[in-house]
This record gives C-alpha cells, sequence and structure tokens, in this order.
C-alpha cells in the first residue's frame, strides 16, 4: 500500500514539474484552409492573455519584426505567401511553428478547365461538374497536408457537405429554385390541360402554304417564350402534321423549332431560364460590387444578345425569302418531290383533354404581368417618381434596379400556378387529383435543371475560394489581352461546349 502512495506521488511530481515549466499559451494563431500563391492571406491571432488595444503590438516572423493592431483581443496579419516553407511566430516568448504549402495560382484554372474538357470529350454535363468541383477539393485538401488517399475521400466528400451544400445554403439561389419549380409546375398544368394545344391549334389555322407554314411555325416558337422544353415538345409535335401536308421537310422543321425555342427563351422577361439567368448575374454583380438588382442588369443586356436576336432574324429571312443552303437546301428539294411525306406519328387525343388557347394564355399572363406589378411594388421610390428631371423611362429603370427580382419573380409564378390550377379545375377538365399530379410532374421536369444550377454554384464557389478569376486576369493584363475580344472568346468556347453536351443549361452553367 505504502509504495503505490509512493508511485502516485512521483506520477503527481512529475506532471506538477512538467506543467510547470510548460511555458503558458499566449496566442492562437489561426490559418485559412486555402492558402493560395501570391494571393493575400489573412492570419487571425486570438490573444488568451488580457492585452489593451494597441497598433503596434511587437511580434518576431522567422526573425523579422513586424508590429500587429490589437483589437478586442484580437488580430489580422494579411499576408502573401510565395513558396513552400516553414513559417515561425515569436510573441512575447512563445514560439510557433506552421508549415506553408501554398497553393500554385494556375492551379486555381484546373476546375473549370477540367469541367470544360470532360463536357468536350463526354458529351455529360452532371459528370463534367461534379469531377470540375470535385479536383478544386482535391487540389485544396492535397495542399493541406494531407496524403493522397486522405485527400481523395475528403475532398470527395467536402463536394456534397461543404460546397454542395453552401451552393443551396443561400436565400438567392432557394429563391431561384422555387421559382423555377413553380413555373415548370405551371407548364406541365397548362400542357397537360391542353393550353398550349390550343395555342398551336389556333394558330396552326392560318397556315396553308409553305411559307406560311413556316411562318406560324416561327411564330409559335415566339408565343411559346416561357420554356424551350415545352416550346419545343408542343410546336414540334402538333406542326409536324400541317408541315407534312405542306411538303415541308422534317429537317426544316426541326431547325425552326429548334432554332427558336432557345433562343426566345433566352431573351424573355418570364421563362423557366430566367432565374438561372439572374444567379450568374447576380454572381457577378457581388463579385463587382454593382449597386443594381439582376433583373434590372439581365433587361439592360438584351440590347447585347446579338446571338438569340439575329437567329430569330435570320430564320425570318429564310423562311420569307424562301431560302435555303447545303444539305437543308437538298431535303427541301426532296420534301417538295415526294408525293407524301411519311405520317407522322399520331397525336395521343386523351393526352391534352382540352383545347382552349385561354387555358395557357391567362396563367402566363398573369406572370408577366405579376412581375411587372412585384418589381414596381419592390422597387417604388416616391422620391424619384415624383422628380420632374428625370423622363419615365429612367424612373421605371431606377425602379426595377431596386428592386426585389427573386420575391417578384415567386409571387408572380405562384399567381400563375394558383390561376392554373382554378381555371383547370373549374371547367372539369381535370380533377383536384390529376391537376396535382401535373403540377408535380412540371416540378420533376425541372430537377435536372435544378441539379445544374446547384453544380454550378457549387463550381462557382470553388473557383471563388481558388481565385481563379485573379488568374484570369492578371494573365489577361501580363499578356496584354484587350477585354475586347472576350466577349468573342466566350461565345467561340459556349458554341463547342454546347455543340459538344447538346445543352444550354449545360453551357451556362459550365462556361
Amino acid at each position: 500500500m505504502a509504495k503505490k502512495k509512493y508511485i502516485l506521488l512521483i506520477i503527481f511530481l512529475i506532471f506538477s514539474i512538467k506543467s510547470f515549466t510548460q511555458k503558458k499559451e499566449i496566442v492562437e494563431i489561426k490559418f485559412p484552409p486555402i492558402i493560395l500563391e501570391n494571393i493575400e492571406t489573412e492570419i487571425h491571432f486570438l490573444f488568451k492573455e488580457k492585452i489593451s488595444d494597441k497598433k503596434d503590438f511587437p511580434i518576431l516572423i522567422n526573425k523579422n519584426q513586424i508590429f500587429l493592431e490589437i483589437k478586442n483581443q484580437k488580430a489580422i496579419l494579411k499576408k502573401k505567401f510565395i513558396s513552400k516553407g516553414k513559417i515561425i511566430f515569436e510573441i512575447n516568448g512563445q514560439k510557433i511553428e506552421k508549415k506553408i504549402s501554398p497553393i500554385p495560382l494556375w492551379f486555381s484554372i484546373l476546375p473549370p478547365f477540367f469541367a470544360i474538357l470532360i463536357a468536350l470529350i463526354f458529351q455529360e454535363v452532371f459528370v463534367a461538374l461534379f469531377v470540375g468541383i470535385w479536383s478544386g477539393t482535391f487540389i485544396i485538401f492535397f495542399y493541406n497536408q494531407e496524403n493522397i488517399f486522405f485527400a481523395f475521400f475528403k475532398s470527395l466528400f467536402a463536394v456534397v457537405d461543404n460546397y454542395f451544400i453552401r451552393s443551396l445554403n443561400n436565400e438567392s439561389h432557394l429563391s431561384i429554385i422555387i421559382f423555377s419549380m413553380l413555373i415548370g409546375g405551371m407548364v406541365g398544368i397548362i400542357t397537360k390541360n391542353g393550353g398550349m394545344k390550343g395555342v398551336v391549334n389556333f394558330l396552326s389555322k392560318y397556315a396553308n402554304t409553305r411559307k406560311s407554314g413556316q411562318l406560324i411555325t416561327w411564330l409559335l416558337g415566339i408565343a411559346i417564350f416561357f420554356d424551350d422544353y415545352a416550346n419545343t415538345l408542343v410546336v414540334g409535335n402538333t406542326m409536324r402534321a400541317v408541315t407534312d401536308k405542306l411538303k415541308i421537310s422534317r429537317e426544316k422543321l426541326a431547325y425552326i423549332v429548334d432554332s427558336t425555342a432557345a433562343p426566345v427563351v433566352s431573351i424573355a422577361f418570364v421563362t423557366t431560364w430566367i432565374g438561372a439567368e439572374l444567379s450568374y448575374i447576380q454572381d457577378g454583380i457581388n463579385v463587382l460590387g454593382i449597386k443594381e438588382s439582376a433583373y434590372s442588369v439581365f433587361i439592360n443586356s438584351l440590347r447585347f444578345s446579338f446571338y438569340p436576336i439575329f437567329t430569330l432574324i435570320f430564320i425570318l429571312l429564310l423562311i420569307l425569302l424562301e431560302k435555303d443552303f447545303g444539305p437543308m437546301y437538298t431535303a427541301e428539294k426532296k420534301a417538295i418531290k415526294l408525293k407524301t411525306i411519311k405520317k407522322s406519328a399520331k397525336i395521343d387525343k386523351k393526352k391534352f383533354l382540352s383545347e382552349k388557347w385561354y387555358n395557357a394564355f391567362f396563367p402566363v399572363l398573369t406572370i408577366i404581368f405579376g412581375t411587372l406589378c412585384g418589381l414596381l411594388y419592390t422597387g417604388w421610390n416616391q422620391e424619384v417618381w415624383d422628380n420632374e428631371n428625370i423622363n419615365f423611362l429612367s424612373k421605371i429603370s431606377n425602379i426595377i434596379g431596386n428592386s426585389n427580382s427573386y420575391k417578384s419573380l415567386i409571387w408572380a409564378s405562384l399567381l400563375g400556378v394558383v390561376l392554373s390550377i382554378f381555371m383547370t379545375i373549374s371547367q372539369k377538365i381535370m380533377s383536384l387529383k390529376d391537376t396535382i399530379e401535373s403540377l408535380i410532374g412540371g416540378f420533376k421536369l425541372m430537377f435536372s435543371t435544378i441539379l445544374i444550377l446547384s453544380l454550378a454554384w457549387s463550381l462557382a464557389y470553388i473557383t471563388e475560394d481558388l481565385h481563379t478569376a485573379d488568374f484570369i486576369s492578371n494573365n489577361l493584363i501580363e499578356l496584354n489581352v484587350s477585354p475586347y475580344y472576350m466577349p468573342a472568346l466566350t461565345f467561340i468556347l459556349s458554341a463547342m461546349v454546347a455543340f459538344s453536351t447538346g445543352s444550354s443549361w449545360g453551357t451556362m452553367a459550365i462556361i
């Protein structure tokens, strides 16, 4: 028993001596998880001893004296790291060492590069975006002194538990998702209740010649402006029988339908695309610090939407002038010579329970009018409106510029959904259960869109953390590349990605 007491006493003395000789920790130093070469890094100091606020607190960094500004027991040091090495802090006798392995700045271009490369090679948007994000997280963990094995798995998990969650934990992003689902749900209802089919039937009555048939197809492509998928499916399937009768080739029909669907939806005020477009614009606004709403920037950018505008005009000119070129010319000549074009697939009449144009017209009109009212309501400024020195258009522009476009779109799309449900049930076109199923079906159609958006937002966060914009801008300055070339280069790269993936959504997300 006595021996046990002596042993316990010796252990107690050893620990007492150790704790007595051990220096008390004065400060805790926190480094950011991402350190890049030649990019200013913030190092945070948290002092555990009571120190009064001062602007010239001396510390040593690798034997060089610098001064910190201490406020509320905290201090921040901004420092650039050029290469791999060890940094030693000496603060009031406390010595802290840290191995630094900064990420080469040119690595920041790898995530978007891999995303574009995989999209071009494999023609798969989801995989391209995911790999782009994963490559970024792997770089971060590998340079955080992790071995390849742990970096591999930690970076994989970080794609979801960090960046994907982070992309959804954002009010504007969630607003876009809700708006996209609501407008997708409305499209689902007015497609199933025959409203869009009614619009097509109303206009297709005026297609009597080859020229008028193509012109009506073009007009329908513009009329159904709020969703490119609905546009393609409804106009393509409905006008196919008409164009076959008028001996318009299937190739020409496909070209007119496809070349109106995406261009018109990209420049219309209220569409299933507007949420994504506003999101990307908002990201740019946040980076540049512009004090203007995303919707206002979108409206002002429409005059520069040369491709969709010229595409729509080009198709119209081809129709009016009756001009065709290359393989299209051959296809049209072949269609004219044929006695009959192969029979069109029969459209399931049960698919469209009613074919009344106003079942689509009024819900869409509600969204357009509701969005405008929402923009005016959320951005209203009585002083601006009463200012006689500002013209009417400038007043409207100012009000929209200060509006909350996300709220406006959500309110308007919700009203559109409610009206489409009411009109469908009140006319006994479908039961409440079937109407809600159509609504949910519309939600499902937007799932791939929402997934692409979420991955795109995640990739944007990766490029932000890795300062990709700094790398690109620095190199453009060094190479003396004029910024005037950027729109053309972006257009060419976008065309390549779009051609490879066949996805407008994927192209917007990647580029």
